[in-house]
This record gives C-alpha cells, structure tokens and sequence, in this order.
C-alpha cells in the first residue's frame, strides 16, 4: 500500500471513529429532538410536553417536536421510545399509568426499570371524587353511607380499567370496608361527559380534568385524593380529613430517555427542563391548569419514585386481577 493510500486509510479511519463518537453534551442537540406523549392530543400529558418544548426550542436553538403515539394505556408510544436510539434525540413524556402497566399488560414489549433511562419527574397532582351537582352527595361521607347501605350499586367512572382513579378506589374500599362497581371509560373526557350529565354517581379523575367542571358549576367535588388541599380546588377537603388519616394517591408525569443515552446529554437536558420549570409562565400554567405540585426531581429520585410506585399499585392489580380491557 502507498503512503498516500495509508494516509487516505487511516483519514477514513479518524471520520468513522469521529462520527461514530456521541457529541459532548456542550454540542448536544444538532438536529431536532423528539418528545413522544404516547396519549392522544387534549390529554394532561400533552400540554407538558408542548410547554417544555416551547421552551427548549427556544433556548437550544433546535426544535423540540411533541408526537403523539397513543393506545393500550401509554405502552405503545412508550414502547417506541424505549427501542429507539439512545443518542439523546428521542424521550417519552409518561402519565402515572407508566408504573402500573408491567403488571396491568401481559407480555409487555419492553422493560420498564431496564430500557428507559429517567430523566426528570415533572410533578404530580392530586385526584379528585366528584359528581352532578343534582346527585345527593354533599361529601364523601354521603357516598360511604349509600354504598354501605347499597352494597355493589352505586357506581363510580374512572379514565380506564387498571388507571389509578380504578386502583384508588380499590384501596378506599378495601380501607373503608365498602363496595362500589367500577365504570371504566376510554379515556378522561367520555368519562367527564357521562359525569357531568349525570349518568354515573361519581368520577374519579386528575384534578387537571375535574377542576374545571367543578368551577363551572356542572360537577360537585367531594374529595381531593393528596396529603393536602389541592391549590385548584381549596375548599375541597383531603380523603384524610374524613376518616381515612395518612391515605393519598396521586397523577403524575415524569419524562425519560432509551437506556444507554449519554448521561452529559440527560445532565443537560435535566438542568435545561428545570430552567424552564423555574419560569413564571411554566410554573403557573401547570399549577393551574393540571393542579401540579411540581417536582422537578434528579434522576435519580425518579428512579427510586418509579419504583415505588410499581410495588404498591402493581400489588393493588395482582391482589385484584385486574386487567387493561
């Protein structure tokens, strides 16, 4: 081989390793970013996702782009993320279905402690138990009462077999030695239509979906399901303040990456959403309209959080048999 056959060699050589090198995270992104909801537009998840956007594109110079790839709770666009290239171009904006579909769908097509890479828990936000304002429950002890003394007739919707609103209650009955039948929906706003128009007794859903019906007059909230008040529906007291001391459950979101991405890139990413969480604008639109208490979590305390939440809903599903339907 001549010199200068070696040298165009080894300068092949030099670009193939160079292209092949990840970007420093100084240099991360080069091209646009992807951000699967794996929900269908409307949905709780999808402003999140189109907020942060908003503002990385703007601050990263490189469009942040949401695309919906919704079906069988959340696992379908999830399960796209989770097979894509770990390269730091590609994340998934979950809901709180992401803890409880391992043990909800049998035969799950990824792993969720193994292929996902946390990034950021974003924040969670109470659930909250309301009904038509003609119903005759004027708290939740109201409804205790009718379901002891009807025992598997009086009802209740929830967004879907297996969502937490379902498991929620489960844990409430079993707590409160009461029984209710479960309506599940596909999807928050049937759910909210069939609520408002009185065809169910009570809804159970994120505040983010209940709050708006109740400050518009067409459902009347009972319960919060959180430690506390929740700041969109003050005047609504916890399920701890009437006779079930130490009991909450909550939505939440988080966002995470491919297993394998680069931790610079998932550093700087987590640094720039915190950023834009400490803005005005972030902070108060999703306080107040999803009734989020913010977390802005490190990775690591998403993973811990994760994995918490499968134990306990993922015992609520077995102990139950409960099925995605």
């Amino acid at each position: 081989m001549t010199t200068f056959r070696r040298a165009l060699t080894g300068a092949a050589a030099v670009a193939a390793l160079a292209l092949a090198a990840p970007l420093p995270a100084q240099q991360w992104p080069t091209k646009p970013v992807k951000i699967v909801v794996p929900f269908p537009p409307g949905g709780s998840a999808d402003p999140i996702a189109r907020a942060f956007g908003n503002k990385l594109s703007a601050t990263l110079g490189q469009q942040f782009i949401v695309e919906n790839r919704a079906g069988a709770s959340g696992s379908i666009g999830t399960g796209y993320v989770a097979k894509s290239p770990a390269d730091g171009y590609t994340y998934v904006l979950v809901f709180d279905t992401h803890a409880v579909n391992p043990v909800l769908i049998p035969n799950l097509p990824f792993d969720t402690v193994r292929d996902l890479a946390p990034v950021m828990l974003v924040g969670r936000a109470p659930m909250a138990l309301a009904m038509h304002p003609a119903k005759p429950y004027k708290s939740f002890a109201d409804v205790l009462a009718a379901a002891r003394a009807r025992p598997a007739t009086v009802n209740y919707g929830s967004v879907q077999n297996g969502s937490l609103g379902h498991l929620t209650m489960m844990l409430l009955q079993q707590a409160g030695g009461f029984s209710m039948v479960h309506v599940p929906y596909k999807g928050a706003a049937p759910m909210i239509t069939d609520a408002v128009a009185g065809h169910i007794e009570m809804g159970i859903g994120s505040v983010a979906v209940v709050a708006p019906q109740v400050r518009g007059g067409k459902l009347r909230a009972v319960a919060v399901t959180g430690e506390s008040r929740s700041t969109v529906l003050p005047e609504v007291p916890t399920l701890a303040e009437q006779g079930f001391p130490g009991f909450s459950a909550h939505a939440w979101w988080a966002l995470f990456a491919p297993a394998g991405t680069p931790r610079p890139i998932i550093e700087r990413l987590h640094a720039e959403l915190r950023a834009a969480l400490a803005q005005p604008d972030v902070g108060k639109q999703f306080a107040e309209q999803l009734g989020m208490q913010v977390a802005g979590s490190t990775p690591e305390e998403l993973q811990r959080f994760l994995q918490d939440e499968m134990a306990r809903w993922g015992k609520v599903v077995r102990d139950n048999n409960i099925r995605l339907e």
